[in-house]
């Protein structure tokens, strides 16, 4: 990393962590900030002897972690004030005890056989004001080294107002207590969403990454939420905090890959492999190797942090949009801040000689960036999915006008087709019509021709046969005159003819029609039938019956047409036995129509019944 580099990313972190730990100017007078300390390794729970062998320190300042460290710190305080004094340390991982002036005033508890601590918390601890002397104080606080660190970190102690320090104390308290605690719940909550979205589709990758990073990293960032753990859990839980740094910077490297469109199954391999040495190295270690493993495990992942970097700006190349520059640059910036938290870990005087002081406050950026880079990673899949959600959008609309022009083909293809039904259908009833014409009114015409050329016929008979070839055209012609084959009308203009004859015949008629008017049209070789049998059934009535009255009466009931033709004449006369041919007729053509003929006669007359079904016009 070059120095430029260096300067930006201490510039960014001022930035993220709000200044914090920088002080007014009003806020230095008040507050004494002693930069100069004695030291003593000494294990004893009361602070050591004035006249110890006490040797001079810096602060802050890291020792080798030998044990308890006691330090001494003289500040003055110049005159009695009104407002409880404290004294604020911004950490102390190991716990420890604070004397003031040969009195102990507090405590942070630390390491048992059976509890191991490490305090991520700042420490704001009031001075008893009886204990506070105008003048020169003297300030005790021992030191215990948190398991697992390499150096006893002793931070710069700040004392004066309570309520001066508490602007410090929360500020830090927001950044390495709070964030971190919203920091879990987010990741949890985010990372159970996105995991869910990938086990219903399998297929979406990327989000299976990133639930997964979510989750790692929230479990790793658990290690500043819990503070406390037991003996017996402790290896687990340095172990668990191991697997979760290198799973996410291992699982953010799978992303960049993928989301750049390369996959390479060795090298996934290989970064899986390195994944798993930092947890299994320590796991053999043990506790004491912590260290180590930390410092040579944990340099290994920046490496693979500058090819995720390189993976990115290769798809920026390659896309050049500003979509695909936002991911190499958070990149970046998580990439800094991890080497800045490794500097700060191990090698501080590094990050002393570009900017004094700020390793002393031990502010880590990873945990921001981390965010910044997770946030960056969830807004990229949303509009993903959005984009993807638009193109699916876009199909559908797509679809649904190529099936639209579809269904207007085949609506078009229908009509046609009905069409061509409807043609075919008139050219059968033309056909069939013109088949009774030639076997009736032809047929007739031709044995009337034969006979009167054979002088075979009376003027008084050819009158007749011409009466009843008129009759059959005219019926022919009432089958076919309407338009829109209403039965009713067909009916109508064959009982107006027939008044006359039958009155004429001394035949008194009344008409009942019972149709319903959206009743469904009669094809016009049906209503040809129909009205043949009338023809015939009064023909009978006004040759044979001697009948007063007759009734003619049609109804339709649901598909089925009935016509009844009831008389009051000689109805023994038409015993059966003495029928003639037109019942035969009537009977036949009922039977053309799928339907029956019923013949009720009695002393009080005859009554024939037609039972059809309706079919279908097309």
């Amino acid at each position: 990393m070059t120095w430029p580099g260096l300067r930006c990313l201490l510039l960014v972190a001022l930035v993220i962590a709000g200044a914090a730990d920088v002080r007014s100017a009003d806020q230095a007078n008040e507050s004494a900030s002693p930069q100069r300390a004695l030291r003593l390794d000494a294990s004893g729970l009361t602070p050591p002897a004035s006249d110890a062998p006490w040797q001079n320190a810096t602060l802050p300042g890291a020792t080798a972690p030998q044990g308890p460290t006691w330090f001494r710190i003289d500040f003055k305080r110049e005159s009695a004030s009104p407002r409880p004094w404290a004294v604020y340390l911004p950490y102390l991982y190991g716990g420890g005890q604070v004397w003031l002036n040969g009195q102990q005033v507090a405590s942070v508890p630390e390491s048992t056989d059976q509890l191991r601590v490490r305090w991520e918390r700042p420490h704001l601890l009031p001075l008893p004001d009886n204990l506070l002397r105008d003048g020169d104080n003297e300030l005790m606080v021992r030191a215990v080294p948190a398991l697992g660190e390499h150096s006893l970190r002793f931070p710069r102690v700040d004392i004066g107002p309570l309520v001066t320090l508490s602007e410090a104390n929360d500020r830090r308290q927001f950044w390495v207590r709070t964030a971190p605690q919203l920091t879990v719940l987010a990741c949890l909550i985010v990372s159970a969403f996105v995991l869910f979205i990938w086990w219903r589709r399998p297929g979406e990758v990327l989000y299976g990454l990133f639930g997964l990073a979510t989750a790692l990293w929230g479990i790793r960032t658990l290690t500043f939420v819990i503070e406390v753990v037991p003996v017996e859990r402790w290896q687990l839980w340095r172990l668990v905090y191991l697997a979760a740094t290198g799973g996410f910077v291992v699982v953010m490297a799978l992303f960049a890959t993928r989301f750049a469109g390369l996959r390479h199954r060795w090298l996934e391999r290989v970064l899986a492999a390195y994944w798993l040495v930092g947890p299994v190295w320590l796991l053999l270690a043990g506790s004491a190797g912590e260290p180590l493993v930390n410092r040579v495990w944990s340099g290994g992942l920046i490496p693979i942090g500058i090819g995720i970097i390189a993976v990115s700006f290769w798809v920026v190349w390659r896309e050049r949009t500003w979509a695909s520059a936002v991911m190499p640059t958070v990149l970046t910036l998580a990439t800094l801040a991890g080497v800045h938290d490794y500097l700060i870990t191990w090698d501080a005087a590094l990050i002393d000689r570009v900017l004094p002081g700020w390793a002393g406050h031990r502010l880590f950026l990873l945990h921001h960036a981390a965010n910044l880079l997770l946030l960056t990673m969830g807004v990229l899949l949303s509009l993903r999915f959005t984009r993807a959600l638009t193109s699916l959008e876009q199909l559908n609309e797509s679809l649904e006008s190529r099936v639209a022009d579809r269904e207007r083909s085949l609506s078009a293809n229908y009509l046609r087709l009905a069409a061509l039904e409807r043609q075919n259908a008139a050219a059968e009833e033309r056909q069939l019509i013109m088949r009774e014409i030639h076997d009736g009114l032809g047929s007739k015409l031709f044995t009337s021709l034969s006979r009167v050329e054979r002088g075979d016929m009376s003027h008084l008979q050819i009158e007749e046969s011409l009466r009843a070839c008129i009759a059959d055209m005219r019926l022919a012609l009432d089958a076919l005159a309407p338009e829109d084959h209403d039965l009713r009308t067909a009916l109508g203009d064959f009982l107006f003819r027939w008044q006359g004859e039958l009155e004429a015949a001394g035949v008194r008629a009344a008409w009942t029609i019972d149709m319903p008017d959206e009743a469904p049209g009669v094809p016009p070789h049906t209503t040809l039938q129909i009205l043949r049998i009338a023809q015939e059934a009064l023909t009978n009535i006004v040759k044979h019956a001697r009948a007063r009255q007759v009734e003619l009466r049609l109804q339709q009931a649901g598909g089925l047409l009935r016509l009844e033709i009831q008389d009051d004449g000689l109805g023994a006369g038409l015993a059966p036995g003495t029928q003639g041919r037109g019942i035969a007729n009537m009977r036949a053509r009922a039977e053309k129509l799928g339907g029956t003929l019923e013949l009720r006669q009695d002393a009080h007359g005859t009554c024939v019944v037609l039972s059809a079904p309706i079919p279908q016009t097309r």
